[in-house]
């Protein structure tokens, strides 16, 4: 079983308040000391693109070093737009990359201002810059739903899965990046990755727009489902998808786990620790129900 937090990056992309680099680099050290072996720690765009993400260069050159010297089995991760972008991202010894894809044409326009065939050019580039054997995994998103295009296909999904798995990809995150995922929807998808593909080649990625977010991962488990994205504290939000709101709460995966035996060397108190001090660097209360729980029978507030 195989959590990566990806709060540090998702989650901080579509907030008001930008975090200074010492804010990020504590938050990454927490989340490190709280027993999580994966932590996407920001993304290699241009400042004036995603400016709470601005630097991630310096915070990479700060906490990679001291990720190798204390917790050298686990893995930070940054999210890369382009060939400069990995070209600065391997420059720090960052452990692995990711890259964004989508079902949605529209959608990859206004993210990355690419049409498909420059899309599948700009992958393929990648993959080809890329060390041998070097972390790597792709963010599939648009899952089930566009908010410029509507319904997506579960045929538009599988294109673009081949695509990726034959230019050999490690991983691909299939990401609700709107919420409307609900098992309905799901299950065509799930049928066939289980019947015809390597699920270890897959993670999943819910947002909880419309609360399905946790039920969506009940139902992946059964199904065999091993990896999941989440983010401290339920923070999150795509600055190109109106509406979209934040994603799975780690702290609320982590205690579905916990329930079922998995997980048991991560600290679910370390974790909502450094939400309610992540709270009082935002300035704002986080929708993890774990923590709603905690404010209820301690009264704690980001105040504190």
């Amino acid at each position: 079983m195989r959590i990566l937090e990806v709060g540090p990056r998702d989650g901080l992309q579509n907030e008001k308040t930008t975090l200074t680099l010492d804010q990020r680099e504590v938050l990454i050290q927490k989340l490190l000391e709280s027993g999580l072996s994966d932590i996407e720690i920001g993304s290699f765009v241009k400042a004036e693109s995603i400016p709470q993400l601005a630097h991630t260069y310096e915070l990479a050159k700060k906490v990679v070093p001291f990720k190798k010297k204390k917790f050298p089995q686990k893995k930070l991760w940054a999210f890369v737009p382009n060939e400069k972008g990995l070209e600065r991202a391997l420059e720090t010894q960052i452990d692995g990359v990711s890259f964004f894809c989508a079902t949605s044409e529209t959608f990859t326009h206004k993210n990355i201002n690419r049409t498909f065939p420059e899309l599948k050019t700009l992958l393929t580039n990648l993959k080809k810059q890329l060390p041998k054997k070097f972390p790597n995994r792709v963010y599939l998103s648009t899952l089930v739903y566009c908010p410029f295009e509507g319904i997506i296909k579960p045929i538009q999904v599988f294109k673009w899965i081949d695509f990726l798995l034959n230019l050999g990809f490690d991983e691909i995150a299939l990401s609700d990046t709107t919420g409307h995922a609900h098992p309905q929807n799901l299950k065509p998808i799930f049928k066939k990755l289980t019947r015809s593909y390597k699920l270890k080649n897959f993670a999943l990625h819910f947002h909880d727009t419309r609360g399905t977010a946790l039920l969506n991962t009940y139902v992946a488990l059964e199904e065999g489902f091993q990896k999941f994205d989440s983010s401290l504290g339920g923070l999150g939000g795509c600055p190109y998808a109106p509406g979209a709101t934040g994603n799975l709460a780690t702290e609320d995966l982590l205690y579905l786990l916990q329930s079922q035996g998995k997980s048991k060397n991560i600290s679910l108190s370390n974790l909502t620790d450094t939400s309610f001090l992540l709270e009082k660097y935002l300035g704002k209360t986080l929708p993890c129900r774990i923590l709603q729980t905690i404010r209820c029978s301690t009264n704690k507030t980001n105040k504190d």
